[in-house]
């Protein structure tokens, strides 16, 4: 069964994906990333922004299959049809669809909008719900 996890109060979720996927690429994690147009986009401008010894390999998931393939991190909006099935990091709004196939899912959660909060609350019951096990991290305690 997949382990979910939400990681609460981050003060800003790009920033926060950015070290999240830092740290599990150390670990050899293979993941996708689920969100908005407008929220990869900015994703993506900050991963190519690091500094090159943080650099992460990263590509859109409307890149070629073998780029894919070779890709770490996936930025997508959907997370079906995706060459690995490791880690799924979700900055979006929804449940997404097919997470049950990934051995993982973060949600990241915002500490500042409400209606990011009140979302996230709807995806916590819905995977309560089915009877999945959730862990909580919230980050607030950790700053």
């Amino acid at each position: 069964m997949t382990e979910v996890a939400f990681h609460f109060n981050a003060p800003d979720k790009v920033a926060y994906a950015c070290r999240l996927l830092r740290k599990a690429l150390g670990s050899g994690a293979r993941m996708v990333v689920l969100g908005s147009d407008e929220t990869l986009g900015l994703l993506d401008r900050s991963l190519w922004s690091m500094a090159p010894h943080e650099f992460l390999a990263h590509c859109r998931g409307d890149a070629p299959a073998f780029v894919l393939a070779a890709s770490p991190v996936v930025l997508s909006s959907s997370p079906q049809g995706m060459p690995h099935q490791q880690v799924l990091v979700n900055l979006g709004d929804e449940i997404p669809s097919g997470f049950g196939t990934y051995e993982r899912l973060i949600e990241v959660v915002g500490r500042d909008d409400a209606d990011d909060r009140q979302r996230a609350r709807t995806r916590w019951k819905h995977y309560a719900d089915r009877g999945y096990a959730i862990t909580r991290h919230d980050l607030a305690l950790r700053s």
